[in-house]
């Protein structure tokens, strides 16, 4: 099929309204990446000073959120947004952003630009996580136990170490990335004395909460979205609220139709892209969710099967 419809922006913004939403930062971005570490740090740091039940729980969700919030940092590498300087945004982007929770820049990049090239047809890489929705409730509660029990971490991992097997190779370029840098943090908190705060504090959320929000994210981007010609229904935007943002939706990642109408905004603009777009009434076009679990009642209204 063809490539989606594009929306020029001179038809929505003036020059001076476009220039500031597409500017990239020199430090901006790498204060995001900077933030998501302290606050990873900071979380188990709470952890490591009042050890207990409470304090396990709440960093685990707060660090499985931040590594998704590289992920997401990543993404916007992945759109040359997160530095002006080319070789600063991918080496960012590849060794601090994606490496650390398994994913490799480069690749990702190819994956992601065919997925907005062919948003919701049969191109589109990430149709798969969109076409079942909607589900019964019952099957998103078998996901989400798979996903806090390390069953999809496991299944993604295993694939990643042994899928790309061919010819005598053993690991992918990202999985060897992964290895060396978290080889480099499992060192440095052997060193500090805290080894086993590499896998309590890392390896769980890694493999528990990110897998989580991973999956809530993608069903509250494209899950049942009416996708039409119009570019500006090609994705859903959320208005996450400040507990969503800090377990959820880290980095503002819930605008997500506009990032999809006007994929090169850096992340960090995303907020003012969305009050212009309000502003100038374009909210009639867009598929716009009042929070997370509004979406989630939307994709789970499939009928469970009747008993005979």
């Amino acid at each position: 099929m063809p490539a989606v419809a594009r929306i020029d922006p001179r038809d929505v913004f003036t020059p001076e309204e476009w220039a500031t939403l597409s500017a990239r930062s020199s430090w901006r971005g790498l204060a995001l990446v900077a933030s998501a570490w302290g606050l990873i740090f900071a979380a188990g740091a709470m952890f490591v000073l009042w050890p207990n039940p409470l304090t396990y729980v709440l960093a685990v969700m707060l660090i499985g959120a931040r590594q998704l919030g590289l992920a997401i940092l990543m993404h916007d590498a992945a759109h040359g947004g997160l530095h002006p300087n080319t070789a600063v945004n991918n080496w960012v982007g590849e060794w601090l952003c994606a490496a650390p929770v398994g994913g490799r820049l480069e690749s990702y990049r190819a994956y992601h630009l065919k997925h907005h090239r062919f948003t919701e047809q049969p191109e589109d890489p990430d149709l798969a996580l969109s076409a079942p929705f909607p589900i019964t409730r019952g099957s998103l509660w078998r996901k989400i136990v798979r996903d806090l029990t390390g069953q999809t971490f496991l299944k993604q991992r295993t694939a990643q170490l042994f899928g790309g097997r061919k010819h005598g190779e053993v690991v992918n370029a990202s999985t060897t990335h992964f290895l060396i840098v978290n080889a480099l943090l499992l060192a440095g908190l052997t060193a500090a004395g805290y080894w086993w705060a590499y896998f309590a504090l890392w390896i769980v959320p890694l493999a528990t909460w990110l897998p989580l929000v991973t999956r809530l994210r993608n069903i509250a981007e494209h899950a049942c979205v009416n996708t039409r010609a119009d570019p500006f229904t090609h994705a859903r935007t959320t208005l996450a609220n400040i507990f969503e943002r800090l377990f959820i939706a880290p980095f503002w990642v819930h605008y997500h139709a506009e990032h999809h109408v006007f994929m090169h905004v850096p992340c960090y603009r995303l907020p003012r892209l969305h009050a212009l777009l309000m502003d100038k009434g374009y909210w009639s076009r867009m598929q716009i969710a009042p929070g997370y679990f509004s979406v989630l009642r939307e994709a789970t209204n499939k009928p469970a099967a009747v008993a005979a």
